[in-house]
This record gives C-alpha cells, structure tokens and sequence, in this order.
C-alpha cells in the first residue's frame, strides 16, 4: 500500500483534525480546521489563550487524527500523526501559509490582520514525524501501516 499517496487522498477530504496536546503529563484533544502544503506539514490558526496553545508554548509534542465520520457499522478509516508544533511568529512566514489557508478554507486576508495583534489568531505548523494509516485501505482487514516522514518519505 502506499501510505503517502493514501495520506495526501485522505487528508483532502477533511476539514478539521483531532489535535493532542500534553502539559504536566495531562493530555487534552481539541478539534481544529487545517490547512497543509505539499510537504505535509499541517497548519492551523487559534488564539494564544487557549489550552492547546498554551501546552504547545511548552511541549511542541503533538499527535492528532483526521477521521471522516462513520455509521455504525461501517469500518472506520483514519490517519494518525505525530509531530511538533510551534507558533509561527514572522509575518513573512504568515504570508507564506496564508494562501493555503486561503484557498482550502476560505479564509479571508483579515487573518493575517488577526495575527498581527498579540490577541488575535496565530498562525501554527505542526511538522509531522510519523503518519499512519489505519483501516481498509490496503484490503479487507484493518490494518495499520506507518510512514516515516520529516517532510519527506523517509524510508
């Protein structure tokens, strides 16, 4: 199976991702919407106030999933990562995101006004270290397959 190529097709179907943080060996999930550019890293924008942000500030460790919803019933799919976030602190590196955000999530240039106040909505990358594939996608039985990754395939 080839778990890039399963990866790029399942993340274009999704919206929004399960994002993992820790602080002080105490794990919270928030859901966030995403953006991602063709090396895989991931992006999305949320306040400095909130739990997520705060824990990232502290651990970058992070792990999320992306699921589309399922019946009961039905197999469920999805793909796992994990990775390290961080802030994107330079307006120059906002610019460059921007349009990713822009043309997946419809997001208008008063985002990087947003982000421009210290209260407003960051900007964030996480940069993905492991992805994985967990479901029917490789055949009949549930399986979960890995992909080693830091930008590129890695093995």
């Amino acid at each position: 199976m080839d778990v890039e190529k399963t990866v790029r097709e399942y993340i274009e179907k999704s919206a929004h991702l399960s994002l993992a943080t820790v602080n002080s060996d105490k794990p919270w999930v928030c859901e966030v919407h995403f953006a991602y550019d063709k090396d895989l890293n991931l992006y999305f924008r949320s306040l400095k106030s909130r739990r997520h942000s705060q824990e990232i500030a502290h651990n970058p460790h992070v792990a999320g999933s992306i699921v589309k919803q399922h019946k009961l019933g039905e197999y469920p799919h999805a793909i796992f990562f994990e990775g390290t976030a961080a802030i994107i602190e330079s307006d120059e590196e906002r610019q460059k995101v921007f349009p990713y955000f822009e043309a997946r999530l419809g997001t208008g240039a008063s985002a990087l006004e947003d982000a421009r106040r210290d209260d407003g909505h960051q900007f964030y990358k996480i940069t993905v270290e492991n992805w994985y594939a967990f479901g029917r996608f490789g055949g009949s039985s549930g399986q979960k397959y890995t992909l080693k990754w830091n930008g590129h395939r890695l093995g």
